[in-house]
Formats: structure tokens, sequence, C-alpha cells
């Protein structure tokens, strides 16, 4: 399995946008969607503020696969579902790392919907 590099993590992690595009079954990608990301450790999450009904997310769930882009850097990745067990860390982690915009607006991504929409990213 593929990892990220140190340079990757911190580049994304250090951006505050990404951009995800999801794989249709025909194999092209979608358009991309602006998303805020976060790290935890040596790996990189994603949220819908819809939760699982978020149209993005449901998109996820066709083939797993897609790109992104962020920080400079553009990859191929797998959407894996986040273990559940890691809810708090990436709660604190979207707190820490967006603490300068409105708390109604971060609030939209530590809430139980958009925690059980928590995607990992994972480098092919």
């Amino acid at each position: 399995m593929a990892t990220w590099t140190k340079d990757e993590l911190m580049q994304i992690a250090g951006a505050d946008e990404l951009q995800l595009e999801s794989r249709r079954r025909d194999g092209t990608l979608r358009s991309p969607v602006t998303m805020w990301v976060v790290r935890d450790g040596g790996d990189l999450y994603v949220r819908s503020i819809h939760g699982r009904a978020g149209s993005w997310f449901r998109a996820t769930r066709t083939r797993h696969d897609g790109h992104i882009r962020s920080g400079g850097v553009e990859r191929d990745v797998s959407f894996t579902d986040a273990d559940p067990s890691i809810g708090d860390r990436v709660d604190a982690a979207y707190r820490s790392k967006y603490h300068g915009y409105a708390s109604n607006v971060v609030d939209t991504l530590v809430n139980a919907g958009a925690r059980s929409a928590t995607i990992k990213l994972v480098p092919r």
C-alpha cells in the first residue's frame, strides 16, 4: 500500500483547501469539489458537511477512487471509510486548523452527521 511522503503531508495539510474528483463508473473524473482537509499523523481526512447524504460523498461510493489537488500536490487516491475511533482526533484537527473561521462554519464539519462521512484519503 502506498503512503504519503513527508513533503506531501506537509503541503496538503498546510493548504486551506483541497480539490477532490471522484471517479465515475466509466472511469472518467467528476467535476472537482472544494473542501477542507485535515491531517492526523500520517493520514489525511475529508468530511461531508451534509453527512452521508452529500452528493460528493455518495459519488465516492461508486468506485472508491479519484484524484486530489492541494498545496501543489496532485495524486490519485482511494477513498476509504475512516475508523470511527479517530473521530475525536479529526474533530480536534478541524477545530485547530480552521480556528480562524466562525465556529458555526467549523461546526458543520464537527457533528455526528459529518463525522459519519469521514473519508481517509489513501494515495495510490
